[in-house]
């Protein structure tokens, strides 16, 4: 079975970023360079942890959407599949009353990442509960509540990059 591309993370850049990226891992410094911008791995572990530091969030930013009913880490999670989270909405009758239930899957091995890279995936999934697509309105939402949100999700995508050429490095 043939291997996926790893540098299938940033295939969606431009060539610059993309030649840039290739370089730092010719040169075996992207670990370096990313540990230099990111140097801990944040300490939310538990699905309970995650749950509240989602809370804060949208509490901050997002008070007048619906509540969340469950965000968790989850194993199944492809990344490949779902990008970098996963998000559903379900609705159903529940005694005579229309019930929705809006949930937030992170994929488990985010666990071990900084903090900053989580917040952007979250920051992500939380913004779809407002815009279903990647439009300029998903964006601009995304931005507000986190306004380095592109680069984040660039470096991230190098860390992805990172390990699967070299490993983790938290």
């Amino acid at each position: 079975m043939q291997k996926a591309d790893p540098f299938r993370y940033i295939a969606g850049y431009g060539d610059t970023i993309q030649s840039q990226a290739r370089q730092l891992i010719a040169q075996e410094r992207l670990g370096n360079w990313l540990l230099q911008r990111y140097p801990t791995a944040h300490d939310i572990r538990s699905s309970q942890a995650l749950y509240d530091y989602t809370q804060g969030i949208k509490n901050r930013y997002l008070k007048q959407t619906p509540p969340l009913s469950k965000v968790a880490y989850d194993e199944k999670i492809s990344v490949l599949l779902h990008a970098l989270g996963a998000h559903s909405r379900a609705s159903r009758v529940q005694g005579g009353r229309l019930k929705a239930k809006r949930e937030i899957k992170i994929d488990a091995r985010f666990r071990q990442m900084p903090e900053a890279f989580l917040r952007m995936i979250l920051v992500h999934e939380l913004a779809h509960l407002r815009e279903q697509d990647h439009n300029r309105a998903f964006y601009n939402l995304c931005c507000y509540m986190e306004p380095d949100y592109h680069q984040l999700e660039l470096d991230l995508r190098l860390y992805m990059v990172q390990c699967e050429l070299i490993g983790p490095l938290y």
